[in-house]
């Protein structure tokens, strides 16, 4: 079984120190760029709609996940309610939007980590996690004291604070951003955020700083490093071909990338006409043409 960077290089007393740093954002939220400013630790909340405590939606091991982080033994995920982010086509818009979940105590959340651990899952993979960053590294005190060892995965949007990443340095093992946009006028239309693109580049250059490109056990099970996620949206609103060339010039031309075909309309993506259909097969073909134009040659 693989082992988790955070088991090998943070003791106990600086993890928890970094739990410190985090929650003392809670006060007056800045975990990410929104910067919403309320007082999440006496329950207010802010664009996220969480508050003091993470909100869990299901823990199990899945098995629908790219292939180096399912295995054989799948990956062992955590749902977490609520979003930074406000994506009118959210195929998961009943945990991020309307946040059916339940609230999480520190050793409820440390116990999660451990049973999915003790079903043999290859890792913990913590889902829509930026807005509960400090309520994870808690946990993660309580877990590695009694027992977790296995890598750790951020799976998040893309839009995430510098400042809350690098509480993550030698925590995460595995980070799986969302690149979703290269135009600021569509990532404002579609998630409400205008700055998603310069925001996105930067965290993938400080994920990709601390962890590198993705790396594989004997067996193909990821280790560490970065996998990035791209869903194809209709109409080229995902602005595919610029995403595709900053990973490959910018990062690495060896990041693994999954490039994604199963848009459908969901939620509220009636809102926007361009959304109303899914993909077609000559899109999906075109996007995975780009990947390969610019010389990325993992994943897809």
């Amino acid at each position: 079984m693989s082992v988790s960077q955070l088991h090998e290089t943070i003791g106990l007393d600086k993890l928890r120190d970094r739990a410190i740093g985090a929650t003392a954002l809670l006060a007056n939220c800045t975990l990410c760029p929104r910067r919403c400013s309320v007082d999440r630790a006496a329950g207010e909340t802010g664009f996220c709609g969480v508050g003091d405590l993470a909100v869990v939606a299901s823990y199990a091991p899945h098995f629908g996940e790219e292939p180096p982080l399912v295995g054989r033994r799948g990956s062992g995920t955590i749902f977490f309610c609520g979003c930074n982010l406000g994506c009118i086509f959210c195929q998961n818009y009943d945990i991020s939007h309307l946040k059916r979940g339940t609230e999480v105590s520190t050793e409820e959340l440390a116990a999660m980590m451990l049973a999915l651990q003790n079903r043999g899952c290859h890792n913990i993979n913590f889902v829509t996690p930026t807005h509960v960053v400090p309520q994870i590294l808690d946990a993660l005190v309580a877990a590695r004291a009694n027992g977790l060892t296995v890598p750790l995965v951020y799976n998040c949007g893309g839009y995430e604070s510098l400042e809350t990443l690098k509480l993550l340095d030698g925590v995460i093992d595995i980070y799986m951003p969302d690149v979703k946009y290269s135009e600021d006028a569509v990532s404002e239309a579609l998630s409400g955020a205008p700055d998603y693109w310069e925001v996105c580049r930067a965290v993938v250059r400080e994920m990709h700083r601390q962890v590198g490109d993705l790396k594989t056990d004997a067996a193909g099970v990821a280790t560490s490093g970065l996998l990035v996620r791209h869903l194809v949206l209709p109409e080229g609103l995902a602005g595919t071909d610029e995403v595709m060339r900053f990973l490959a010039e910018e990062i690495s031309a060896d990041t693994y990338v999954n490039v994604m075909e199963q848009y459908r309309p969901c939620y509220r993506a009636d809102e926007d006409g361009r959304l109303s259909r899914r993909i077609s097969v000559e899109e999906f073909a075109e996007a995975l043409g780009d990947a390969r134009k610019h010389g990325l040659h993992r994943g897809f």
